[in-house]
Order: C-alpha cells, then sequence, then structure tokens
C-alpha cells in the first residue's frame, strides 16, 4: 500500500464548488506516478524501452471534495496477470475513514519502441512484484 497527500486548490473545483470529476483522473494519475517511482526503477524500464499504458479506468465517485481539504490516496496493486494488471485506488478525506472515491485502473506494459503491449513474464513481472 503507497499513500500520498494532496491538497485541493481553487483549480481543482467546478462551478458547484467542489472537485471537478475529471480532475479525479489527474489526482489518481499524480498518486500512480508516485507510487511506481517510489516502488520501481522508471529510469532502467525507459533504458530498457518499456512504459505503462492505461487500458481501463473505472472511478466511484462517492462523496464530493471540497476547496482547502487533504486527500489521502492510496493505490496497490490488486491483480497481475498474463497480460494486464490492476492498481487499485482509494480516495479518503484525510485522517478519516470518508470514502470520497475509489478507482480500478486496468494498465498494460508496452514496448515504448512498437506501441504493442508486451506479456507480463519474467523481468517485467519480477519487477512488477515490487509493486
Amino acid at each position: 500500500m503507497h499513500t500520498i497527500f494532496i491538497k485541493i486548490r481553487g483549480y481543482h473545483l467546478d462551478m458547484y464548488q467542489h472537485v471537478n470529476n475529471a480532475r479525479y483522473l489527474e489526482l489518481l494519475e499524480e498518486a500512480r506516478w508516485d507510487y511506481i517511482e517510489d516502488k520501481m526503477d522508471l529510469n532502467q524500464w525507459m533504458k530498457d524501452g518499456l512504459g505503462f499504458a492505461i487500458a481501463n479506468i473505472n472511478i466511484n465517485y462517492r462523496r464530493p471534495a471540497t476547496f482547502n481539504q487533504v486527500l489521502e490516496i492510496q493505490s496497490h496493486l490488486s491483480q497481475i496477470g498474463s497480460r494486464s494488471g490492476v492498481i487499485s485506488q482509494q480516495i479518503f478525506l484525510k485522517g478519516t475513514d470518508i470514502l470520497i472515491g475509489d478507482a480500478k485502473v486496468t494498465f498494460v506494459i508496452t514496448d515504448m519502441r512498437t506501441g504493442k503491449a508486451l506479456p507480463i513474464e519474467g523481468k517485467i513481472k519480477d519487477s512488477l512484484s515490487l509493486l
């Protein structure tokens, strides 16, 4: 489990003064990058020509988040298969059990030279096991 804290700023809000639904994609992406950078050697992945590509995102919006609140986003690898994996993420109001939203993010590993998805095996699977 990896946790990041993000403070809600004015530019995250919509005309209803709560976080716009599209902004949650950015907040979740920020949390995933922090998670992956913390656990894996992305420089080596880049040298090896490997990359992550998002295949699907499902978000459940549970409660609105508003200005100046601090969100606690938890991320963890919940599934790994032969061709894809899933990172599960939960967004809480910091220091509480109030669930703001949750998401399941399906990813594939791509060969950056060809753009093709690769099987998750061997060195790739070993590296992902660090998550």
